[in-house]
C-alpha cells in the first residue's frame, strides 16, 4: 500500500509531508514561517513545535525545511487559521 504523505528522502530518513502536520502547528509558529519564507535557520521553538505535531524531527531539520515545504507555506497555507 502506498503512503503518499511520507517520502524517503535519503536512506534512513523519512520526510513527512507538510500537509500532514501544518494544521496542527500553533499560529505563532505558522506566522513566523510565513514571515520568514525560505529561512535556512529556524528558531528552536519553531523546530520543536514542528516535531511535536508530527513533522520532521529536530535533527532532520538541521538544514531547514525542504523547498517543497516552503512552496506549500508560500502558496497553499491560508492566513485564516
Amino acid at each position: 500500500m502506498r503512503r503518499p504523505s511520507v517520502n524517503v528522502a535519503q536512506e534512513g530518513v523519512v520526510h513527512v509531508e507538510i500537509f500532514m502536520w501544518w494544521l496542527d502547528i500553533d499560529l505563532k509558529s505558522k506566522e513566523w514561517l510565513r514571515e520568514n519564507l525560505r529561512a535556512t535557520e529556524l528558531p528552536p521553538e519553531v523546530l520543536q513545535r514542528i516535531a511535536d505535531v508530527g513533522g520532521p524531527r529536530l535533527e532532520e531539520l538541521a538544514g531547514g525545511l525542504s523547498d517543497a515545504d516552503w512552496d506549500f507555506i508560500e502558496t497553499q497555507s491560508e492566513f485564516v487559521d
